[in-house]
């Protein structure tokens, strides 16, 4: 499949040219004296002829390939998404500079034989030169596979036709130009019901998504930022107006009344499903620690994505405040199960007075790093394939937890790590400095394919044993 071709402004078009007026009657002359011999039809054929190669030539110059493309060339909406885009740009162009130039034409030169002659004249230029691929390509995605994007796509055909509703009705309007009316009358239904019938079951796809098991990394169901972004794109400037017309007209089809607010309500509903699928997909965690990050890191994409929209001002300051909320509960709840209790391994008991001799203290020194080492290595392991998607989301949490560890492991280590460090044995008591330990936290939650060094599951002490720049061999204090 050809990629999409570039924007009219960088392509050379045939726009016919208008005769001069000396030049039309000439030619009404002419066409005169064939109207006497009988043999007007066949110069109204040799015309059609060539003005359609003429509009064709100007046609080919926009690289109209993808006109011809099928349902069955493509798996989605989405793999045509730039051609759809070109689709408006180019039947713009094609109605309002190459058909409205023969529509004048023809007008000029046929007016003294009646307006069936020459209407039919400019509705054979048009068939010929190709307005009803046009047509086709736009009941092609009609026909293709339904989804959420689909709907987007459908929404922007519709924009483009009902921009040229008026350039339609007059070029097209006439009996002769009956095929391209009920063509285009067929893809507008088409768009409508499509577009119509996709937005109705939104909130059913959202529910069912409930089933799905929540994501092994605790971060966003593709589901929740998708839906979030989707929503605010629907109420948007774009496809706010254009969404609520279609509705309308469908409504008003099946006789059934749109009130003014039902896309706003509808658009709630679904945000509001979204929270019930958070609140299930929590529940279906059989690790609470893993519950308390998918609920931090969903709450606060609901608050991030939404404050400041259409959505989250009909939501209220109040909703917004409330995901903000429990965002910073999962966090605290999650800080303090996890990284916050590591500290407790580095106990001072017993040191301060060094009551038992230098030889009791080393072994208490020794037998708290292998603990905290211990911990820390199987923490870091469970969770080094845990993401946080939002950037400053993800720092924030990184630098609580290095502010809950680091300061602790640091002062140990100024106090206590001389009385191993001198150890034949020291290397399975000091495994990190101070400085390796707060880069391996501070590079935590990061979404693939941006994680840090080599990091993926592996004890940090395993992949840092011999590394000389985050290790130091003679002491841990940095």
């Amino acid at each position: 499949m050809a990629s999409p071709s570039p924007s009219l402004g960088e392509q050379a078009c045939i726009a016919p040219s208008q005769l001069p007026v000396t030049v039309i009657h000439k030619l009404q002359a002419v066409l005169g004296r064939l109207r006497v011999n009988n043999r007007l039809e066949k110069c109204v054929s040799i015309y059609v002829e060539v003005r359609s190669s003429n509009v064709r030539a100007s046609l080919q110059a926009l690289d109209l390939d993808y006109l011809d493309i099928s349902v069955t060339e493509f798996n989605d909406v989405q793999s045509i998404e730039g051609y759809i885009s070109q689709w408006g740009n180019h039947l713009e162009f094609a109605v309002k500079h190459l058909f409205e130039a023969e529509f004048k034409l023809c007008n000029d030169v046929f007016e003294r034989f009646g307006s069936n002659v020459w209407m039919d004249c400019f509705s054979k230029i048009a068939a010929q030169a190709g307005m009803l691929a046009f047509l086709q390509f736009g009941k092609t995605v009609t026909d293709s596979k339904k989804d959420p994007i689909k709907l987007l796509k459908l929404l922007d055909i519709f924009t483009s036709l009902n921009k040229l509703r008026g350039d339609f009705n007059r070029l097209f309007g006439g009996a002769a130009c009956a095929e391209i009316q009920s063509f285009t009358r067929d893809l507008i239904k088409k768009l409508i019901d499509g577009a119509a019938e996709i937005f109705w079951e939104l909130l059913v796809q959202v529910e069912i998504q409930k089933q799905i098991p929540p994501p092994s990394d605790g971060g966003l169901p593709r589901l929740v930022s998708f839906v979030t972004d989707y929503c605010n794109k629907l109420v948007g400037d774009k496809y706010k107006s254009t969404l609520t017309q279609v509705l309308l007209i469908h409504k008003s089809w099946r006789s059934e009344r749109f009130q003014e607010n039902q896309l706003t309500v509808e658009i709630l509903r679904i945000i509001k499903m979204i929270e019930q699928n958070m609140d299930s997909w929590m529940k279906a965690y059989p690790d609470q620690t893993l519950a308390h990050f998918f609920g931090m890191n969903n709450h606060y994409h609901l608050y991030k994505s939404l404050k400041g929209t259409r959505i989250g001002d009909q939501l209220g300051d109040s909703w917004l405040k409330e995901h903000d909320q429990y965002k910073e509960y999962y966090a605290t709840v999650f800080l303090r199960d996890t990284w916050g209790k590591l500290p407790s391994h580095l106990s001072r008991e017993g040191l301060i007075l060094f009551s038992g001799g230098h030889a009791t203290a080393r072994d208490l020194v020794k037998k708290r790093l292998k603990s905290f080492n211990d911990a820390f290595d199987e923490m870091y392991k469970k969770q080094s394939t845990w993401v946080v998607p939002e950037k400053d989301l993800r720092e924030r949490v990184c630098q609580q937890i290095v502010q809950a560890v680091v300061p602790v492991y640091r002062s140990y280590m100024q106090n206590y790590g001389p009385l191993v460090e001198k150890d034949a044995s020291s290397s399975k008591y000091v495994r990190y400095t101070v400085v390796a330990l707060e880069k391996i936290l501070s590079s935590l939650y990061i979404p693939r394919p941006m994680r840090y060094g080599s990091f993926k599951g592996t004890p940090p002490s395993e992949k840092l044993r011999n590394d000389v720049d985050l290790r130091r061999t003679t002491s841990a204090v940095v």
